[in-house]
């Protein structure tokens, strides 16, 4: 009696596909999950961002807020550390510019090849522009 070669394909796609529905009934779950965390989330922020007003501690959140918004807008031009990517060195901008003229530059980009972030603004943007002034 000759075994069939295919039996053994099938048995590991069928268990792949059953493995496929497991995972994504469960990232459903976890989906709304994450939903709801991130609602719950940033009411702790702004509360915590509140009671933290006129606290050493404020000085700290503003950079760590600073540095993520970097992170999220900027690390891919001007590097991890603020120098090794295909863009200008920022690592002494704050000698350089002040606080709102990296706003500014950020907001509305320069004709040597910075673009624009519109969407960047209010307190990300404030947050950014204070974090990259204190390097100098």
């Amino acid at each position: 009696m000759k075994k069939n070669p295919v039996i053994p394909y099938a048995i590991i796609a069928g268990l792949g596909l059953i493995a496929v529905i497991i995972i994504s009934v469960v990232g459903i779950d976890q989906r709304e999950a994450i939903q709801s965390g991130e609602e719950n989330g940033e009411e702790q922020t702004e509360e915590g961002a509140e009671e933290g007003e006129g606290e050493e501690g404020g000085d700290t959140a503003s950079a760590d807020a600073g540095e993520e918004v970097y992170q999220n807008n900027c690390v891919t031009c001007h590097g991890d550390d603020l120098a090794s990517g295909s863009a200008p060195d920022l690592t002494q901008v704050g000698s350089t510019y002040s606080q709102e003229e990296i706003a500014d530059i950020v907001e509305n980009g320069t004709d040597g090849g910075m673009p624009a972030f519109p969407e960047l603004q209010g307190e990300e943007l404030d947050a950014l522009s204070e974090w990259l002034s204190e390097h100098q």
